[in-house]
């Protein structure tokens, strides 16, 4: 199971409908509220800025940016690509498990790719001159590195450039290191809108970085829809989203956590700053198959280095798929 969210391969193994499927597998934020949004014909009939100066603006004031520091892409996915593409270093250090497309990346820019287990030791430093790509909050297990100042400071002392990727980090009121691209020319900041601003069919992502590296990164004209761009824009601009996000994730992530540890099915559920559970279980494989074919969808993890399927990642759901979650973990238990 290389990426979460594949509802329609699954629905169509066990005979149902996608929408028939509770999605655990998918870290998208549960807060969805309507939103009024639509373009009128003329807007549509119109090319949009080439540039997205206007939205970039918008997001160099969210952010405490200027727009100069800022590209924005077809999704974070898309910015990955065009980033290692971009980037002249050979030497790759991975602070695995991390999000997979990252080697991909890399594989495709003929880089040379070396990993260093983050769990067991993410103060491992990389060679000199190389390129860092670390996650925070990490993926599959969520956590905050309260020491990332301390670990960017050694990579810059090495002359390395430093990939953050920081596309969780909005679920919870954590440090942004978005102050130090001033400080530090060859840093690079991984955004992704989709997870926290709950809106993964919309296609955007963004790199932050200094002026000359955002020159130097090539997009597409138009590589972003209208469509696409004002519906981001009106959901970053509610003020009540982020605040209301934060609420019913603290406590449905507190329920959800609750519910695997009262199944005492999981020998080991990891503390998470995001908002994904990562669990383990000797029975993984078995697990995740009878939950499937209970119409629960989990993420198996062997697609992430150094885990396997019996560790199964859970992302934070509504109180009716938790309801439901709980019912059938508690079946599964009696077995």
């Amino acid at each position: 199971m290389k990426h979460g969210a594949n509802i329609y391969k699954y629905a169509k193994r066990i005979e149902c409908e996608p929408e028939d499927l509770i999605d655990f597998s998918s870290n998208i934020n549960l807060y969805q509220p309507e939103i009024n949004f639509s373009l009128s014909s003329t807007e549509v009939a119109k090319y949009p800025d080439s540039e997205y100066k206007d939205f970039r603006g918008f997001l160099a004031q969210k952010y405490a940016l200027k727009k100069s520091q800022i590209a924005l892409f077809g999704g974070a996915t898309s910015a990955i690509y065009e980033l290692f593409s971009s980037l002249k270093r050979k030497n790759v250090f991975l602070y695995a498990p991390l999000y997979g497309e990252y080697e991909k990346a890399a594989l495709k820019a003929k880089k040379n790719i070396y990993k260093i287990n983050r769990i067991e030791d993410e103060t491992q430093p990389p060679l000199d001159d190389s390129i860092v790509v670390f996650v925070n909050p990490s993926t599959p297990e969520g956590m905050y590195y309260e020491n990332i100042k301390e670990l960017m400071d050694k990579w810059m002392e090495l002359d390395c450039t430093i990939i953050l990727d920081e596309s969780f980090l909005e679920f919870q009121v954590l440090a942004s290191m978005r102050e130090e691209i001033t400080n530090y020319k060859k840093l690079y900041i991984i955004q992704s809108f989709s997870k926290f601003y709950s809106c993964a069919g919309v296609r955007v992502g963004a790199i932050f970085s200094d002026k000359k590296n955002i020159q130097n990164l090539q997009t597409p004209l138009w590589h972003l829809s209208s469509l696409d761009v004002n519906f981001l824009k009106q959901r970053l601009s509610d003020e009540s989203f982020a605040l209301k996000s934060r609420e019913l994730h603290k406590t449905q992530k507190e329920e959800l956590v609750n519910i695997l540890t009262e199944s005492k099915l999981f020998t080991e559920i990891v503390e998470s700053d995001s908002n994904f559970i990562l669990t383990y279980t000797a029975d993984g494989e078995q697990l995740w198959e009878k939950l499937l074919e209970q119409k629960i969808l989990v993420r198996k993890c062997a697609s992430f280095d150094y885990l396997n399927n019996n560790w199964l990642r859970f992302a934070v759901k509504d109180k009716e798929a938790h309801k439901i979650l709980k019912e059938i973990l508690t079946s599964l238990c009696k077995i």
